[in-house]
């Protein structure tokens, strides 16, 4: 066997390890779900009982149908928010305390989860605190809102760091073009510039609502009474043992996240493909 050869089938025996380590996991967790035994690790048979009996678990139902609404309505403030921040990024080299910025926005990718949730926790009960004092009642309570705040201010950063990337490469004299022809400002973002981004702003939703979707740090600091998410549901139940209908709600949303990510991409390359011949198109004209 050659050098290159051998070299060829071991970085493939290395990107299999890999993917071997990452799924192999999530293809176990699966597999149990279906698993007749109350015991993780013995198998007894095929049921479908851990389903029913998750039907029946109003504390993760609620759970997941809370983290699925925060999830929700994080992706969309962080998509709109990070987009916002990665137009003034690219668009506007020079403006004072842009360095600032790009450090505050750039922040919350860097620094610890527990570092952050403990600020915000901190933060809130001064406010509150002072609400409490000004006007007799404690304005924000811990609960949905608080977690939403906190999971914006994470997924705002990421969603920043994607449209910033797709920014930097549209080419500015489409945009300067539609200005010539009679185009305003918002009119060029809206039918020039967003079209081309469409795609990024996709990977950021995505994104950002898988981030928020399994948050527990943020969530165990900036929850309060009766606003438990799915995660903190099954960390506090797997200090006294995991139940398999966990596994059937975890089955659950690999399958519909599967299901997103495929059609998501799908879309996107489907989108490129069709932006791709309309610039050949353009070109030969």
């Amino acid at each position: 066997m050659t050098g290159s050869a051998f070299n060829r089938w071991f970085a493939k025996g290395w990107l299999a390890a890999g993917y071997a380590f990452l799924y192999l996991p999530i293809v176990a967790l699966v597999i149990f779900s279906f698993n007749d035994s109350p015991l993780p690790n013995v198998w007894r048979g095929f049921t479908l009982k851990w389903y029913a009996a998750l039907a029946q678990d109003r504390e993760m139902l609620a759970g997941l149908w809370l983290s699925l609404k925060i999830a929700f309505l994080t992706a969309c403030g962080s998509v709109v928010l990070g987009t916002f921040a990665a137009f003034a990024l690219v668009k506007y080299r020079r403006f004072t305390g842009r360095t600032m910025f790009s450090g505050m926005v750039s922040a919350p990718l860097v620094m610890p989860e527990v570092v952050v949730g403990l600020s915000l926790l901190l933060m809130l009960v001064s406010i509150q605190r002072a609400t409490q004092s000004a006007f007799g009642w404690g304005f924000p309570e811990r609960g949905v809102l608080t977690i939403w705040l906190g999971h914006l201010l994470l997924g705002m950063a990421y969603a920043t760091v994607v449209v910033q990337a797709r920014l930097q490469e549209v080419n500015p004299q489409l945009e300067e073009a539609a200005m010539d022809l009679g185009a305003r400002p918002h009119q060029v973002f809206g039918l020039v510039t967003l079209p081309m981004i469409a795609q990024s702003l996709m990977s950021a939703w995505l994104l950002t609502f898988t981030l928020s979707l399994d948050d527990v740090v943020l969530s165990a600091f900036l929850s309060g009474p009766g606003s438990t998410t799915m995660p903190l549901v099954i960390f506090s139940r797997a200090r006294l043992g995991l139940n398999p209908s966990v596994n059937a709600v975890a089955t659950i949303i690999v399958a519909v996240v599967s299901v997103g990510v495929i059609a998501a991409s799908y879309w996107i390359a489907r989108a490129e493909r069709r932006r791709g011949l309309e610039l050949a198109a353009a070109a030969r004209n």
